[in-house]
């Protein structure tokens, strides 16, 4: 299937889970119930035997997507709740392409005066999220580059470790069947997922730009009065879901919980980050430079790390143990003064000179790195019909890679849990959204991100050590965790 400009709606079938539950087996059934009946007959004595379920398949009706081709997008159903958005980032837009397809009322807001007013980030990798862009209809990942090798060299070009499809099967031709390719990883610009999501939704016009949210206030109907200045014109927007996409620094966030009590967290190093074009390395014949490769080299202090950014272009990330004053000063003095720096530190086999040397200044950026303490579902209960999700509401280190991904489980969530529980006889509006959503939802993030933000924060950590440089095949995280280490 592929993106093509079409609607969508939900699977009636599934529900818009992508999965169906298989019943029973017979001969499992009159096991229980036997089982059953002999316990009974003890007085209740012993272990209770336990009531079998039944697995889940993917659901044949929409190969698990959740959602259905159909002539239109469905109405707004009135009946459900309006759902105002905070942030037009990847998170936030995905949230809002989930209420499309279910029919629920949403508006979605954004402090940018346009798409491309700022930079939006650069690369990212999708893991376990790659699957999850089918729920928000796109089949066909466009300008997603597949890596199939990942290397880890000492500074003098040494491999002590490598992984991936190409490592085991040997061969590129071997790595490219399809059941392959599905379960690698995948590689994109930021600017660029965040564009086909807002294709999905629309296009531009479908976001409320230059909308900078000040507030809110709670009407006695149990509405939400939402407080933007727009042009420093102040406007008022009336909703009964609140949920803030606008990360790190959430704005809304700071209206449910206080900034002094979880603060920013610096993590004790930085990143500088750059973009440079193939092109200019034509003349390095380098294996590494092959747009299938991932590879990083480390000193137990620097580490850099490369991969593909598109077709045309290389990302590296350079990160070092710095003071948060001095991090910030660096990331303050501009462009000419973090490519000096990055070049400074990284005296390490080629390519890698030669990359830092040949990217323009212009596509070069830096800022210390930071999370915040975690977020229990207890601290958000008094929050009302306001919610968090992404980076402003768990935010992590870049190491890992999970911001983007978990940011979309997020939003899949999220809605999940709005279109099953607010239905026209669901009574939300006298149980309230907290009660009927937020709590569930709430508690399934913070729980399944926890581990995420606890191991990108310790890898802020291992990646600048002499771990960093453990000869073996496997990914650095997983070496921390051996015993012998």
């Amino acid at each position: 299937m592929e993106n093509k400009k079409t609607s969508f709606t939900i699977c009636t079938y599934c529900q818009g889970l992508g999965k169906q539950k298989r019943r029973i087996k017979k001969s499992l059934r009159l096991r229980y119930e036997a089982e059953l009946e002999a316990f009974e007959k003890t007085n209740s004595e012993g272990t209770a035997p336990i009531r079998p379920e039944g697995t889940f398949m993917i659901c044949p009706d929409c190969s698990g997507s959740g959602i259905i081709h159909s002539e239109n997008f469905p109405l707004p159903d009135e009946n459900y709740p309006h759902v105002a958005i905070i942030g037009a980032g990847i998170g936030g837009i995905a949230l809002a392409i989930g209420c499309l397809h279910r029919g629920i009322p949403f508006t979605i807001f954004e402090k940018d005066g346009s798409f491309n007013e700022r930079s939006q980030g650069y690369g990212l990798t999708l893991q376990q999220a790659r699957k999850t862009l089918e729920n928000f209809g796109i089949f066909n990942l466009e300008n997603g580059i597949i890596s199939n090798h990942h290397v880890v060299h000492a500074p003098d070009g040494k491999i002590v470790g490598q992984w991936g499809m190409r490592k085991w099967l040997g061969t590129v031709e071997k790595f490219t069947t399809q059941n392959n390719i599905q379960r690698s990883n995948i590689h994109i610009a930021r600017q660029n997922l965040r564009l086909q999501l807002l294709q999905q939704l629309g296009g531009e016009n479908k976001v409320r730009w230059n909308h900078q949210f000040t507030g809110y206030k709670k009407d006695s109907d149990g509405k939400l009065q939402l407080h933007f200045l727009e042009d420093n014109i102040p406007k008022i927007y009336s909703t009964d879901l609140l949920v803030g996409a606008d990360g790190i620094r959430s704005a809304v966030r700071k209206t449910i919980i206080p900034e002094e009590k979880f603060p920013l967290r610096y993590l004790g190093c930085m990143v500088i980050l750059g973009i440079c074009e193939l092109s200019k390395l034509q003349h390095l014949e380098n294996s590494l430079l092959d747009s299938e490769t991932v590879f990083q080299t480390a000193n137990g202090k620097e580490r850099i790390y490369m991969m593909p950014f598109d077709q045309n272009s290389i990302m590296w990330q350079l990160s070092f143990p710095i003071e948060e004053s001095a991090a910030k000063k660096l990331s303050d003095d501009g462009k000419l003064a973090l490519k000096n720096e990055a070049i400074r530190r990284t005296p390490f086999h080629s390519p890698i000179p030669e990359i830092l040397q040949l990217t323009d200044e212009d596509k070069i950026t830096g800022y210390p790195v930071y999370d915040r303490d975690l977020l229990d579902s207890e601290m958000l209960k008094n929050a009302d019909s306001v919610t968090l999700l992404g980076d402003a509401a768990h935010p992590m280190s870049p190491f890992k890679g999970q911001g983007a991904n978990q940011a979309l489980l997020d939003a899949l969530s999220l809605v999940r849990e709005i279109f099953k529980n607010c239905k026209p006889l669901s009574n939300w509006r006298e149980n309230g959204i907290r009660e009927s959503v937020l709590n569930s939802f709430e508690q399934e993030m913070l729980e399944r991100t926890a581990t995420k933000v606890k191991d990108s924060a310790a890898a802020a950590k291992f990646l600048h050590s002499e771990i960093a440089l453990f000869e073996g095949d496997e990914p650095r995280g997983r070496v921390l965790k051996r015993k012998d280490i």
